[in-house]
């Protein structure tokens, strides 16, 4: 069976290209199930689990208090590995076939405001030099053109041009995002001082650190909060966030869902109308002052 786990990280790794941290997620949580089997199932073997032994594995992990949103992901995890036995052959039917996902409250996202947006890029002093202006280069890029955050720290000089960025998403789909004049502007005086930095050790990426290194999920998370407390009191400051108030924003002033959706890069629209809340919210607003019967 540890054959069968080695064969499905080198699968993750290679053929799904994931990441580090997913990869590690996934076996992790695998690891969780086979240790639940160990002590209160006799140890079957992954390969002849049955749908009853996950159960009881879901009803422990709920006992334990366990939220469902943990607990689906979990199940996903195990899902993504006895979709992989399939395809190896190792069994023939996934014992999660039938599985239905447990029900989570929709958690809904609050976008930062244009104001507090305006104040963040605006009214708060940035560090000299460097530091500065890569952080607000950073910030910029983040509300100009919706990119996550390991699309962030992945982009390479490169992938700037004069009129655009080339980003690689999830499952390495690539798409090109216009960039606005003010963009272009920051980053020329960005690559300005990037290039007097004394020592470029990740040279392609285009954001370094002081040292010269590519920047971290955790350390561009940090930024964005640091920053974003100064002008807002919202629980989450995330560079999700931002991304969820780009698309905000843009529905809001009229641009379609279908141009938001390909900016985003969401391969169906399902994952873009999650982003539809505030500017119906928005909509509402307006036809009830301008509707004369909802004067």
């Amino acid at each position: 069976m540890r054959d069968f786990k080695v064969a499905f990280r080198q699968y993750l790794e290679l053929e799904k290209k994931y990441s580090a941290h997913t990869v590690l997620a996934y076996l992790d949580d695998i690891g969780f199930f086979e240790t639940f089997l160990e002590e209160n199932l006799g140890a079957p073997l992954l390969d002849q689990v049955e749908y009853g032994q996950i159960r009881s594995w879901i009803v422990a992990m709920s006992d334990l208090g366990f939220e469902n949103v943990t607990i689906n992901r979990k199940i996903s995890s195990l899902k993504a590995f006895y979709k992989f036995l399939m395809k190896i052959k190792a069994v023939e039917v996934s014992p999660l076939l039938k599985h239905k996902s447990l029900k989570t409250p929709k958690k809904i996202q609050i976008p930062f405001s244009e104001k507090e947006l305006e104040q963040v890029l605006s009214a708060i002093e940035y560090p000299l030099g460097f530091e500065g202006i890569r952080d607000k280069l950073i910030i910029d890029l983040f509300y100009a053109t919706g990119i996550r955050r390991s699309e962030l720290i992945n982009l390479k000089v490169k992938d700037i041009d004069s009129a655009s960025l080339k980003v690689l998403g999830k499952r390495n789909k690539e798409r090109i995002i216009p960039i606005l004049d003010v963009i272009k502007t920051q980053i020329q005086a960005y690559l300005l001082e990037r290039s007097q930095l004394e020592v470029l050790l990740d040279d392609g990426f285009l954001f370094l650190s002081n040292k010269g290194v590519k920047l971290t999920e955790s350390f561009v998370y940090r930024l964005i909060n640091k920053y974003f407390s100064h002008v807002s009191e919202k629980v989450k400051r995330s560079p999700h966030i931002l991304r969820h108030t780009f698309a905000t924003h843009l529905l809001n002033n009229g641009a379609d869902l279908n141009s938001v959706k390909e900016l985003l890069g969401h391969s169906s629209l399902a994952s873009t109308q999650v982003y539809t809340h505030s500017s119906l919210a928005e909509l509402k607003k307006v036809y009830g002052s301008a509707h004369p019967r909802g004067r």
